[in-house]
């Protein structure tokens, strides 16, 4: 039974691995300073479902597949991908704290934390990325800052909202509840 277990772990973080790599490319640009995407929502819910580890694990894999597919290997790579592994590792260590037990506003506040840290650290990979390839513009990137803080904090608010039904339905899949644990509470 433990096989089975950990085989439809290893199952789950592949299957949202793959969803962060298409929700990455189901993106709205605005410019080359700006995109609003999912792809770390299967991250989260990896961290969520399982711990730290498996949303770090999506998100390396993840986020690395789309990076690779998207612009190659660069000298920047990296530090696109740091983000959602540190959010992941967020996600994973809050969820773990409360016994994977997370009611609504808990789903919120972690949603919302995730969001601020990838905004934190993109903001910065954006920085360096920009100065290394020569595309640096003081006022578009500071002026894209606050509205990509706002972002941040609204996805952070939707995608916290809607989670519980979405972490049940997967919970469901899994057919043992969340990682093998106990149910969320409402």
């Amino acid at each position: 039974m433990r096989t089975r277990n950990r085989t439809q772990q290893l199952v789950t973080d592949a299957m949202l691995a793959a969803m962060a790599v298409a929700l990455g490319f189901m993106s709205v640009r605005i410019g080359n300073i700006m995109k609003i995407s999912l792809e770390d929502f299967p991250v989260i819910f990896a961290a969520l479902m399982y711990g730290p580890v498996d949303g770090m694990i999506v998100a390396v894999v993840g986020i690395f597949l789309y990076q690779l597919l998207s612009y190659g290997i660069t000298a920047t790579t990296v530090l696109w991908i740091i983000p959602f592994v540190a959010a992941g590792l967020a996600a994973g260590l809050y969820a773990k704290r409360a016994n994977f037990n997370n009611n609504r506003k808990e789903l919120i506040i972690i949603f919302i934390v995730c969001e601020l840290i990838i905004w934190a650290l993109n903001s910065g990979a954006i920085y360096a990325d920009s100065k290394i390839y020569g595309y640096y513009y003081p006022g578009i990137v500071a002026g894209m800052l606050l509205i990509r803080f706002g972002t941040a904090l609204a996805k952070g608010i939707v995608l916290g909202a809607i989670s519980q039904p979405v972490l049940k339905a997967l919970a469901k899949y899994t057919g043992n509840g969340l990682g093998g644990r106990k149910a969320e509470k409402e």
